[in-house]
């Protein structure tokens, strides 16, 4: 008799808060589902030949991103372009099932042309060269079990939680990351200088260099997608105290937040967790 394993679930909430000093949200947020059904109304098939043949029918878009303070508009640039990530998705002529190498480099290749395509945008409607144009972050993650596929630049989040152990999915792309990466900064340095939390890319920005990565997850995992009003108040170590909790996407991600305003909430923070639940 043949085992046939339990299909995954994906649990995934988010929140985002402007915090107790920013007089706005610039922060935008989405997690949203894409389905690509197939609608089997009477057959013999077993559910094992199904499950191999049709895979999953459903992507999962999570997708953080944090409008550059003191520029123009960053707000405006954050939700244009989490919409635009999310539009992209939801009408891609693409099936989600079996994606074999060539289509996952063409899927990959797409969202990062669709980011691509903001940023012209963004910049094109700048009407002087001594006017900035809105900027943005931008972290995202479309969720096609079991692999996760990652566009992110700037310096917001994703973290992966797996057999107890929390990791970082993304690196900052900030001047002080890039010094510390070239080796002309130690990590105390960087901590010391303001500096280094200047953004050496950014949707909309001078320089805009998308990193594209990619992550098969196991039942079980955790992902988290945040902006930086949580990593400024919550540590490494707290995230994996929740995202190890025994409590669903929503109670993590609200917990979270508390903790990042607890801390102070000097920013804008915006947080989704997904889990992989077996059914």
């Amino acid at each position: 008799m043949t085992t046939i394993a339990a299909p995954i679930s994906i649990d995934a909430f988010g929140l985002t808060d402007k915090g107790k000093v920013r007089p706005t949200n610039e922060d935008h947020f989405v997690v949203a589902d894409i389905n690509r059904t197939v609608d089997i109304r009477w057959g013999s098939l077993s559910p094992d030949a199904l499950i191999n043949r049709i895979g999953t029918n459903t992507a999962h878009l999570l997708a953080v991103a944090d409008g550059v303070g003191g520029g123009p508009d960053g707000d405006v640039a954050s939700e244009r372009t989490a919409a635009a990530v999310l539009s992209y998705v939801g009408s891609a002529a693409v099936c989600f099932n079996e994606l074999d190498t060539d289509r996952e480099h063409e899927l990959l290749g797409a969202l990062e042309n669709t980011v691509l395509e903001v940023h012209r945008e963004l910049l094109s409607e700048v009407s002087s060269p001594n006017v900035k144009a809105p900027a943005t972050t931008l972290t995202m993650v479309l969720l096609i079990w079991p692999r996760a596929y990652l566009i992110h630049v700037g310096d917001s989040r994703a973290y992966v939680r797996r057999r107890g152990r929390v990791q970082a999915m993304t690196r900052d792309q900030t001047f002080g990351e890039y010094m510390v990466s070239a080796g002309a900064w130690s990590e105390d340095q960087a901590m010391k200088f303001r500096t280094a939390e200047t953004l050496a890319s950014a949707v909309g920005g001078s320089e805009m260099t998308p990193s594209v990565g990619l992550i098969d997850l196991e039942p079980g995992d955790s992902l988290m997608l945040c902006t930086d009003g949580l990593t400024k108040h919550v540590t490494n170590e707290r995230i994996e105290e929740v995202l190890a909790m025994a409590v669903d996407a929503r109670t993590m991600t609200e917990t979270l937040l508390a903790d990042a305003l607890n801390g102070g909430g000097t920013d804008n923070v915006s947080i989704i967790v997904a889990r992989g639940v077996g059914s």
